[in-house]
């Protein structure tokens, strides 16, 4: 008889990685977004 891994961590730490990725994505676009805000204002100042 064979032990197997149990994929119980693994599906766990596939979850988390995804929503910590999906989180880094969000605030990077977020951040992009604001700089672009922010330089469309400078623009329509001059």
């Amino acid at each position: 008889m064979r032990a197997g891994l149990d994929p119980w961590p693994f599906v766990i730490a596939s979850y988390a990685l995804a929503i910590i990725a999906t989180f880094a994505l969000v605030w990077w676009s977020w951040r992009a977004m604001r700089r672009a805000e922010k330089r469309r204002e400078e623009v329509r100042r001059k």
